[in-house]
């Protein structure tokens, strides 16, 4: 009778595909990171450009924006003070988000023009990388 050879992997197979798979995460990882935090810039773009259409909607049927006290909030639920909206309806199911889980910032009258609709992006504070809707490509 004839013994059977054991037919499993050696550790020094293991290391070794372990050893290539870590070398090509690394190689990939850093694009893919970097890919993802552009679709979330994007992805804040298309939710500004919504966010614009329905508070052009609001103020085609209200007469006026709402004010920054208002806020984004005005599109979820009546506002209340003045200037009370008269034909007010919800525009939005919910408050928007920003894709960091952060609400959008809304002023009214803007600094770069009638309304502004921004995000402070994925560091979450003013600086260069904040996605707004005045410096969307349109």
């Amino acid at each position: 009778m004839k013994k059977s050879k054991n037919k499993g992997f050696t550790l020094l197979e293991v290391m070794v595909v372990v050893v290539i798979i870590a070398i090509m995460a690394a190689a990939i990882g850093p694009s893919l990171l970097g890919n993802i935090e552009k679709a979330s810039i994007s992805r804040a773009g298309t939710d500004i450009k919504s966010i614009e259409s329905m508070l052009e909607l609001y103020k085609a049927e209200n007469y006026a924006y709402p004010t920054t006290d208002q806020g984004l909030e005005a599109l979820v639920s009546k506002p209340s003070g003045d200037p009370a909206p008269k034909n007010w309806r919800q525009y939005m199911k919910k408050t928007p988000v920003d894709p960091w889980k952060n609400p959008y910032k809304y002023l009214s009258p803007g600094s770069h023009g009638d309304i502004d609709i921004y995000s402070f992006g994925p560091d979450g504070i003013q600086s260069e990388d904040d996605v707004g809707s005045w410096n969307l490509d349109n």
